[in-house]
């Protein structure tokens, strides 16, 4: 061009660059492009005016999205919009890959976005060289896109704040890594500081109180909600010379400063710094803008959890009682494991109760539901059931009002529509420590479990009514029994027999193999109570949350009483008389289907008996003699059940107590008679039997001598 000729325009010289000229209103939903970006998206080249969707079938899918949010964020920051787009042929290969920068502003009037913008052809290496394989392996989209995936898989994952802070510290980012970040809050007028990464301990606490209103650019990102990049030393000297010289010292040469916005609202401010120059192409400043976000979100989740905790550790500790000072005789301890649903505080509950008389009153209960209502109703059941022990009623006129409270307030909630009516299972057990006499009452709630100074582990059926809130006229029978020294009780709720998939007869399997496996543990009842829950779903303390608690299904209260002696666990040893292991068990006349109970328990008293024909001979006894009490008088039956002596040999005695005068005598029935065998049996059978007259009733009894192991016995012949 010669000296004094006019300038060529502006078409002219972007034509010579092979650039195009494009403008975009997303208010009319057209794009006007030139002849140059005509060609370039695989049109005739002259100028033409295309629709959105015209256009958008001419960009690959994923390309067109990511325009839409890049122009967003450069609208956001006040920057340009650069993007890479692939143009598709009619056959949907792609035909080039082309460069756009824009200028976009927004139009709230129109609610609409304005670009002019420019597109220019990027040349790819030729496919199967050198290059294009180095090109394939470190292209910017699939790194960006697998850095921010494992980013916000991690973030997702952390559960706590210091969680957070942990992941932030640990990313990785594409072609750039900060090796400084701080995390800002605010409080009040004041920014703090609530973690940082890659700057020594207390580096960091001139920054901290800092007001709102300081010339440093979080205060900035803060107060706007704007982000700002600094790309070097020079820059920030001059943007803020004020705040400066506290970053000097930290020697960075580019740093970007991030708001950290949930749910519309600013709640901080992220810092990246970085020891070398960046240039925050707009790319760059999409990764940290999405990183920015997700470390918000993070953040805002682990804030919500941790307030729930304390929340929950404070409903906890309002809501269940200490055990209190230790009982002379008997020693107790118990665990509340909640589910991992709400607020984690459910309907389980345990209390122990100083009763007027001496006596100690434990209580173990559920609600059903695991919510806040639940919660809730559990606290007034506690409190009514204190109430009432505490006027010295028994176990089970304390039940039969606990239970017409329940259904008192159960039904006033009844006339909410959006209430659901409420039942609670408990039982209740009034302990004497001197004795070990148990009395219980069970309202709909698992069966007690004994453990035994030898190891062995039964079920203790009880009988029992509805559960809580179910019948306000239910009546709840008391049953008597005494735990021998060195004996344990064992009171669970549900959750800790059905969680992990099982059902209360597979549960209550795995809960006795624990017991029985502890039985040798020379530790205290503590760690008894600690086996069983490590058991179900693995390590926990008194009150469990967090990521233990998510994967529970019910939630857990454990009561374990023990009287001290051999075999407890406790701790404390007393002199015993020789080791005796015991079962008692009521039949009453309308309660027949105790008897297959009866014979049940039997089996598990004697459950490492040496000769399984006694065994046989045994629970077929006992089946006989209360079955014979049954019809032939109209009295309730009582068995006790008993085994004596040691590894020289054992002794079961089996003895049947009722109220009825007549004693029973030998018959010599005909062939074809339905009864009248019972003592023909026992007389076959057993080692030795009897009837002794007892004032009001009598018992018939029977014996059995366990023979020596076939093991033993051949090791003795060997010798």
């Amino acid at each position: 061009m010669r000296t004094g000729e006019p300038l060529p325009s502006v078409e002219d010289v972007l034509a010579a660059l092979a650039t195009g000229l494009w403008h975009w209103d997303t208010a009319a939903g057209l794009v006007t492009v030139d002849a140059e970006a005509a060609r370039l998206l695989g049109l005739p080249a002259e100028p033409v005016t295309l629709t959105e969707a015209q256009t958008r079938a001419r960009l690959h899918p994923v390309d067109w999205n990511e325009i839409t949010g890049v122009i967003r964020l450069a609208v956001a920051e006040g920057t340009l919009a650069e993007v890479r787009i692939r143009i598709m042929d009619g056959d949907g290969e792609v035909l080039r890959v082309v460069r756009s920068r824009s200028k976009p502003s927004y139009d709230p009037a129109r609610n609409a976005y304005e670009l002019i913008g420019t597109l220019q052809e990027v040349t790819e290496p030729t496919p199967g060289t050198a290059a294009a394989r180095s090109a394939v392996t470190g292209d910017w989209r699939r790194s960006r896109e697998a850095f921010l995936l494992d980013a916000g898989r991690a973030l997702a994952e952390a559960r706590s704040t210091a969680e957070v802070l942990r992941v932030a510290g640990g990313l990785s980012m594409p072609g750039f890594s900060p090796d400084g970040l701080v995390v800002f809050g605010v409080e009040g007028d004041r920014l703090t500081v609530i973690g940082q990464h890659g700057h020594h301990p207390g580096a960091m606490s001139r920054f901290s109180e800092m007001p709102l209103d300081t010339a440093y650019p979080a205060a900035e990102v803060v107060r706007t909600g704007r982000a700002v990049y600094l790309s070097s030393p020079e820059e920030y000297k001059d943007r803020y010379p004020a705040t400066w010289p506290l970053a000097e010292h930290f020697e960075r040469h580019s740093w970007a400063f991030l708001p950290l916005t949930a749910a519309g609202r600013t709640m901080g401010a992220w810092l990246a710094a970085f020891t070398y120059p960046v240039a925050f192409t707009p790319d760059e400043r999409a990764v940290l803008t999405t990183v920015a976000r997700m470390l918000a979100q993070a953040l805002s989740r682990a804030g919500a959890a941790e307030s729930e905790r304390e929340l929950t550790e404070g409903l906890q500790r309002t809501m269940l009682p200490s055990l209190g000072p230790e009982i002379p005789g008997l020693r107790v301890a118990a665990r509340y494991i909640p589910t991992g649903g709400g607020l984690q505080v459910g309907g389980d509950w345990y209390d122990m109760i100083p009763l007027p008389s001496g006596r100690v009153a434990l209580v173990i209960g559920d609600v059903q539901g695991h919510d806040v209502r639940a919660a809730g109703l559990m606290g007034q059941l506690r409190i009514a059931l204190r109430a009432y022990a505490s006027e010295g009623h028994r176990p089970d006129a304390v039940l039969a009002r606990a239970s017409r409270f329940l259904h008192g307030i159960t039904q006033a909630a009844g006339d909410d529509p959006a209430a659901d009516l409420r039942f609670a299972t408990c039982l209740y057990a009034e302990a004497d420590p001197p004795t070990g006499r148990l009395e219980i009452a069970r309202a709909g709630h698992p069966h007690p479990v004994i453990r035994m100074a030898d190891g062995t582990v039964m079920m203790r059926p009880t009988a029992g009514g509805p559960p809580l809130g179910v019948d306000p006229d239910a009546d709840y029978p008391t049953t008597r029994f005494t735990l021998e020294p060195g004996e344990t009780l064992m009171l669970c709720t549900d959750g800790l027999i059905e969680t992990g998939g099982h059902d209360l007869e597979s549960g209550w399997r795995r809960l006795r193999t624990i017991l029985e496996d502890h039985a040798g543990d020379p530790g205290d009842l503590e760690s008894l109570a600690d086996a069983l829950v490590q058991g179900v779903h693995g390590p926990s303390s008194h009150h469990t949350t967090g990521p233990l608690a998510d994967r529970r299904e019910d939630d857990i209260a454990l009561l374990l009483l023990c009287r001290p002696g051999e075999g407890c666990g406790c701790g404390d040893t007393v002199t015993l008389r020789p080791q005796v292991r015991r079962s008692l068990l009521s039949v009453a006349q309308d309660e027949p289907e105790r008897i297959a109970e009866a014979r049940q328990q039997l089996r598990e008293l004697l459950h490492d008996w040496a000769s399984a024909e006694q065994l046989d001979s045994a629970v077929l006894l006992v089946s006989e003699m209360l079955t014979n009490v049954l019809v032939h008088t109209d009295a309730d039956a009582l068995l006790l059940a008993e085994v004596t002596g040691g590894s020289a040999g054992r002794r079961l005695r089996v003895e049947v107590f009722d109220t009825g005068d007549d004693l029973p005598h030998k018959r010599r029935p005909g062939e074809l008679a339905s009864s009248g065998r019972g003592l023909m049996l026992i007389e076959l059978l057993a080692d030795a039997w009897g009837v002794d007259p007892r004032g009001e009733g009598k018992s018939i009894w029977f014996e059995l001598y366990e023979p020596p192991c076939p093991e033993a016995g051949a090791s003795e012949g060997a010798a």
